[in-house]
């Protein structure tokens, strides 16, 4: 059917309005489970220390003599543990131009900027604290200090494949990664026990999304549930909890960690310690625009690597 002739269509006119939605749609994750759930403490100093020990084995040979002198017991020292601190931070430089105009789905370029910034580092702080990444201090010739991630102390309680190794526990070194094998339930049950007879709670266990169901399919999760009353029957597939015979675990997926670890943690005996915690700076104009900069400086306290535990070497069922 062919137009009307002189019917002025959409296609000639001149002067219509864009229709542009007035909001910005973004999916990407921001939610960082491990660095939200451990502790937050001071830093003072680049090489952040801290102190561990632990009491003597406990033995059947405790047995006195009556009346007899009173002997020193033989004492040990504690244990001087340290992670250098790493400084984080992106810089947001914004035309003036760009600041003036009328703009869809923000009302400051500036602002806007900033505030993805602030989330992008978290996600990177997340990504560094679970990478296999060993601390060094750097100089301003050989690069940038960076922290000890919490594969770099881990080393007590540990499944490993077979060819792999740990690092030697001080932050200085990384694992040495091997074939991965199946995610079992066995290695779970097994780092649960040693961390226990260590004289620490499993509380929590942190997976890759690809790990997340094989977790869910262990015969030991907590039970599941689901009350509908006349609603249609709900499968659930899901577990959000493993109760093993050491407490009560709970299962987090983490998007930002390595698709081959599995780490069992206490946040308690884990924490950010900031140097300098997260602001922004306002830097020298050097012409037409605005350079700001948003910058954190902090390491990984890891307060007893025997409180934790991992699971290295796996891949999904």
């Amino acid at each position: 059917m062919a137009v009307p002739s002189n019917t002025y269509l959409r296609y000639t006119s001149i002067g219509v309005r864009e229709d542009l939605a007035n909001v910005i749609y973004d999916i990407s994750p921001t939610d960082t489970p491990i660095m939200s759930s451990i502790g937050k403490s001071k830093a003072t100093q680049t090489n952040h220390e801290w102190q561990t020990d632990a009491l003597a084995a406990a033995t059947t040979a405790n047995a006195l003599i009556e009346g007899d002198d009173a002997a020193a017991s033989s004492l040990a020292p504690t244990t001087r543990v340290g992670n250098f601190t790493q400084i984080v931070g992106k810089t947001v430089q914004v035309s003036g131009t760009l600041e003036a105009v009328d703009k869809a789905g923000r009302k400051s370029e500036k602002a806007y900027q900033l505030a993805k910034a602030a989330s992008e580092i978290k996600r990177d702080i997340e990504t560094i604290i679970t990478a296999n990444q060993a601390k060094t201090n750097g100089t301003a010739t050989s690069g940038a200090r960076k922290l000890g991630s919490l594969l770099s102390y881990i080393t007590s309680n540990v499944s490993k494949g077979s060819a792999g190794t740990n690092p030697t526990g001080d932050g200085s070194d990384i694992r040495s990664d091997t074939t991965t094998r199946t995610f079992l339930e066995s290695m779970l049950q097994s780092v649960a026990q040693e961390i226990f007879s260590d004289g620490g709670t499993p509380k929590i266990l942190v997976v890759p999304p690809g790990l997340k169901a094989t977790v869910s399919g262990f015969t030991g999760v907590a039970a599941q549930r689901y009350v509908t009353g006349a609603e249609p029957t709900t499968i659930v597939a899901a577990a959000g909890a493993y109760l093993s015979d050491f407490g009560l675990i709970s299962i987090v997926p983490d998007r930002f960690m390595r698709t081959t670890d599995a780490l069992m943690l206490d946040p308690e005996y884990a924490a950010l310690a900031y140097l300098r915690p997260f602001q922004t700076n306002d830097l020298a104009r050097t012409g037409d625009s605005d350079k700001t900069q948003i910058l954190a400086e902090l390491t990984l306290e890891v307060r007893n690597e025997k409180a934790h535990g991992g699971i290295f070497d796996i891949k999904a069922a």
